[in-house]
This record gives structure tokens, sequence and C-alpha cells, in this order.
């Protein structure tokens, strides 16, 4: 008994793919791991928003969790039609300012909690930015993966924003004493800066430019 081929075989064939199937395997797979990280990201925020003290921390949650709950539309919205989402991509802001604390001061060895009682604005801004660190991850592979050039566009433009949010609460540990930055010392630095020399890019000569 011979089997019936697909219906979109043909399709596939000649390359015309309706945009809402304009997707590989692997981009399949990878985006959804970027929905449902998005998901488990927003819903983090949201389970451990309750025990926040800080107001500057819960300012921090709120303006990252909407900014990732209407990127995550954008991200749905593309991946299920193939084409433009109805609004554009933005770009992620923070109010944090860019100076870092460098050097190790003495304090508490780190260990696991005995309690959720023991829940407190380092831990829980240490989970905001694992999460987010996680979706870069996930997203750089989609990104990377995809085949439709509207999600890889809307998945690269996501980059930044989880960068800019990962910079923001390490800023915010930072601040507090969370997140120390030890330094090398200066010489060391200077020699490591000192180690490497600009490359010798060759002037184009005229008519060598490849056309667009």
């Amino acid at each position: 008994m011979q089997f019936q081929q697909p219906q979109n075989h043909q399709n596939i064939e000649t390359g015309m793919v309706p945009p809402q199937l304009n997707h590989g395997g692997h981009e399949m797979f990878d985006v959804h791991e970027v929905l449902a990280g998005a998901i488990n990201t927003i819903d983090t925020y949201t389970m451990l928003s309750g025990h926040v003290q800080d107001p500057e921390l819960r300012d921090i949650m709120q303006r990252q969790k909407q900014f990732m709950a209407d990127e995550y539309n954008i991200t749905l919205e593309c991946f299920k039609s193939g084409q433009d989402p109805s609004k554009p991509t933005q770009s992620y802001k923070m109010k944090q300012g860019n100076d870092f604390t460098y050097g190790m001061k003495p304090s508490q060895p780190k260990k696991p909690m005995q309690s959720t009682a023991e829940i407190n604005d380092e831990f829980i801004s240490q989970c905001m930015l694992n999460a987010v660190k996680a979706g870069a991850t996930v997203k750089t592979n989609a990104a990377l993966e995809s085949t439709n050039p509207v999600v890889r566009r809307v998945l690269a433009d996501s980059l930044p924003n989880c960068i800019e949010m990962a910079y923001e609460i390490s800023l915010y540990q930072n601040k507090h004493g969370y997140y120390q930055v030890p330094q090398l010392p200066k010489q060391d630095m200077t020699q490591m800066q000192n180690s490497y020399a600009p490359a010798m890019v060759p002037p184009q000569a005229p008519g060598s430019m490849m056309p667009h």
C-alpha cells in the first residue's frame, strides 16, 4: 500500500511555505523553550513579589515583569503568524546608574535556606538575575536556529533587553552589598589590556566593493 504524501510536500519543495508554517524543526523546539522560559520567569517574579521589602527592588521587579509580558506577547504573535507582530519590539530602559563598587569585604558565607522565612531581598534579586540570564541564553540559541526572519529578528532584538535587565539587577545587588566585584591588580589589568594590538585593515580598492 502506497502512503499519501503530506499535502504541503509540494510547498516545501518549492519553498512556497505559508507564513505560519515558515519555521524549521530546531526553531520550533528552541522557541518553545523561549516561551516556556518567559512564562517561568514572569511566574517567578509574581511568586516572589509578595516577599519584597525594598521599594526600589519592587519597582525594578514590576517594570521588568511588565516589559517581559509585553515581549512575550510579541514573540508569541510572530511565532504563530510567521509575520510581523502588530506592535514593534521595544528597548528596555533601566533607572540604575552605571557605577559599580569594586573590591571584596568580609561577609558571611552563603548556604542553602532552611525555611521560607529566610526569603529576603538578596535572595529575590538573585532569583531574578538567574532567570534573566537563563532567558538570554535560550533566546540566543533560538535566534541562531530560527529560519523565520521575523522570529529571528524579534529574538535578536530581545537580547539587549535581557542584558540590560541583568545589568540593572546586578547594579542593585552591588549597591546593597549582595554582589561584590573583585578586581585584578592595576599592573595585571594594564598588561592584559596592552596584550593586543589593532588589526591592520587594508583600504578597499575602487570598484572592489561587492554590489548590494
